[in-house]
C-alpha cells in the first residue's frame, strides 16, 4: 500500500526514532535523475504556487522538516490533504505544532531561498472520511501573504481540464523510486487524466479506500510508471494551468493498473463555497 502517502513515512519514522526529535532518516537524497517517480527535476519558479509543509520538532532538519506538500491558492491560503494533518502524523492535533510552516518559493529543501511561513489556523474538512477517503483536504492560513502572482486557480465543475486524456503535472519532493529514495530538490511527473471507470475499475472498496468520482479522481498512466509517491500528498495536479487535484492515496507508486488517486478540486471548491 503506498497512501495515504505520509502513513508510510511515519511508520519508517517511528521505527527510527530514539529521541523526542524524530528524525527524517528513511527519506535519503535521491539520485537526480529519477523524480516523483518517472519524472524530472523543476525550478519551484516553474509552479510556484508548490509549496513545502514542514516541522522541524517532528520531523527533524535532514529535509527542512518536510512531510507533505501544498498548494498556494490565496495569498495566504494553502489547501493540503486532510490526512496530513492527522494526530498520527503530526503527533497531535495540528494547533499544538508550535512550528508548522509552509515553506515557499524554494526548490531545495536545504537552500535559504524562498520564505517559511508560519500556519495560523488548520481547517480539516469535517466530511473528511479517513476510510474511504473522501474529502481528502484541508485549509492552512498562513500568518503572512505571498505574492498573488504565486496563486494557482481552481478548476470548478466542469472545467475541461478534468477531462480523460487531458494532460497534467503533480509536482513533490516525495519518493522518487518507491523505494524510499527521497528528493530534497522539487519534482514534477507528467501524467494524464483518467476516466472515471478507469478508477473505479482500479479502486472498487478495500483497504486502501473506495474510488468515489464525485470527490476524488485519478492520473497516472495506464502502463504505470509516473506517479506521485511517499511524501508528495496534498501536493498539486495541475491542468490547463489550473488545479485540479491534490495528491491522496493508491496503492504502490506508478504500478500498472494502480494510477494515483487525488481528491478533486471541484469538490473542494463547491464545499468551501462562494468566493473559494
Amino acid at each position: 500500500m503506498r497512501r495515504h502517502l505520509v502513513r508510510a513515512l511515519i511508520g519508517s519514522l517511528a521505527l527510527a526514532a530514539t529521541t523526542a526529535v524524530i528524525p527524517l532518516a528513511s527519506p535519503a537524497p535521491a539520485a537526480a535523475d529519477s523524480v516523483v517517480v518517472g519524472g524530472f527535476p523543476v525550478d519551484v519558479s516553474q509552479g510556484p504556487w508548490t509549496v513545502a509543509l514542514s516541522s522541524r520538532d517532528r520531523f527533524g532538519g535532514t529535509r527542512a522538516g518536510q512531510f507533505c506538500g501544498g498548494v498556494l491558492v490565496g495569498p495566504a491560503t494553502v489547501l493540503t490533504a486532510a490526512h496530513c494533518m492527522a494526530a498520527e502524523v503530526l503527533g497531535g492535533p495540528p494547533e499544538r505544532v508550535r512550528d508548522l510552516k509552509v515553506i515557499a518559493g524554494r526548490t531545495h529543501l536545504l537552500s535559504a531561498a524562498g520564505r517559511e511561513v508560519a500556519v495560523r489556523e488548520v481547517r480539516v474538512n469535517p466530511g473528511y472520511d479517513a476510510v474511504s477517503n473522501a474529502g481528502d483536504f484541508a485549509v492552512l492560513t498562513l500568518a503572512e501573504s505571498l505574492p498573488q502572482q504565486d496563486v494557482i486557480a481552481m478548476a470548478a465543475a466542469g472545467d475541461p481540464a478534468y477531462a480523460p486524456g487531458t494532460s497534467a503535472l503533480v509536482y513533490g519532493w516525495g519518493d522518487t523510486t518507491g523505494a524510499g529514495d527521497y528528493a530534497t530538490s522539487l519534482h514534477a511527473a507528467p501524467v494524464h487524466v483518467l476516466s472515471d471507470a478507469q478508477c473505479e475499475l482500479a479502486y472498487p472498496g478495500g483497504v486502501e479506500g473506495t474510488f468515489r468520482a464525485e470527490s476524488m479522481l485519478c492520473a497516472g498512466e495506464v502502463l504505470g510508471g509516473r506517479d506521485a509517491c511517499q511524501g508528495d500528498s496534498g501536493g498539486p495536479l495541475v491542468a490547463q494551468g489550473r488545479l485540479i487535484g491534490l495528491v491522496s492515496w493508491g496503492s504502490g507508486c506508478g504500478r500498472p493498473g494502480s494510477p494515483g488517486v487525488y481528491t478533486r478540486v471541484s469538490d473542494v471548491v463547491r464545499a468551501l463555497g462562494p468566493g473559494a
